[in-house]
């Protein structure tokens, strides 16, 4: 199965120059632990809950800081074209639990989560993701 057949379609994302309280409001509204940040078409990285509250608030930083100066960069993408178990595999060993996905012009086109990878599968994928996602050590909330 392609992780196109599992992943959400319908994703937002913020510019690297809007401010933490509008990526807050983005994940409230999604419900969504993270969000994909962009530079036109391009994924320029991710911002987490995890960043906003730990590089956020646990330094004293406002809500008006930028995304730019919060986000994680240097991101894991799976491709449209990806099988959901080697996807699965790439997110227990990089201990995450969202990847942006991307088409072949490396376009934004989705993004996949544990819970679609359990939702839409028979639980196996998701189940070796959350292995490694749950290991000691591993603090990527990607």
């Amino acid at each position: 199965m392609k992780v196109s057949e599992v992943m959400t379609s319908d994703v937002q994302t913020v510019s690297a120059d809007q401010t933490a309280r509008e990526a807050a409001s983005f994940m409230l509204r999604a419900e969504a632990g993270s969000i994909p940040v962009v530079e036109g078409d391009e994924v320029i990285g991710i911002i987490t809950d995890r960043d906003i509250a730990v590089r956020g608030v646990a330094e004293g930083r406002s809500p008006d800081t930028l995304v730019r100066d919060l986000m994680s960069d240097g991101i894991i993408c799976a491709h449209e074209d990806d099988d959901v178990t080697d996807v699965a595999q790439r997110m227990s060993e990089e201990q995450i639990r969202r990847l942006p996905v991307l088409d072949h012009d490396k376009r934004l086109v989705g993004i996949v989560s544990l819970g679609d990878l359990a939702r839409e599968t028979r639980g196996e994928p998701a189940q070796q993701a959350l292995e490694g996602v749950s290991q000691p050590g591993g603090d990527h909330q990607q």
